[in-house]
């Protein structure tokens, strides 16, 4: 039988994993077996931050939302609650945009949900 070393196909691999752990510090970044399981966790850590980073944004919109709206006298649940009687869809990404860049469009929204 003759002895196969796996050569190309194993430094390939390694490459493509240290490629992945360049940034990284100390052994991470140079040994193999360290970058294997950095580069693994890594990949853990940004798939379940996809997610969070969701939940981040919308929990800073509301945030900004909150703001406005108690400037203007009220509270958040009430205003939201306002809106969808009034039938008024703007989700909550626009509504903190316009709170933040555009206060004078966010009074008039405030007012709309008032009357």
């Amino acid at each position: 039988m003759v002895r196969v070393k796996h050569g190309t196909v194993t430094r390939r691999r390694h490459n493509k994993v240290t490629k992945m752990a360049k940034g990284y510090r100390g052994k991470r970044k140079n040994l193999f077996r360290t970058a294997k399981n950095a580069v693994a966790k890594a990949g853990m850590h940004a798939y379940v931050d996809r997610r969070n980073k969701k939940r981040v944004f919308r929990r800073t919109w509301i945030t900004r939302i909150n703001a406005a709206v108690r400037a203007e006298g009220w509270m958040y649940s009430r205003f939201i609650n306002a809106l969808s009687e009034k039938k008024i869809i703007v989700d909550r990404k626009i509504l903190a945009d316009i709170a933040v860049h555009k206060p004078e469009t966010f009074k008039k929204i405030v007012e709309l949900a008032r009357a």
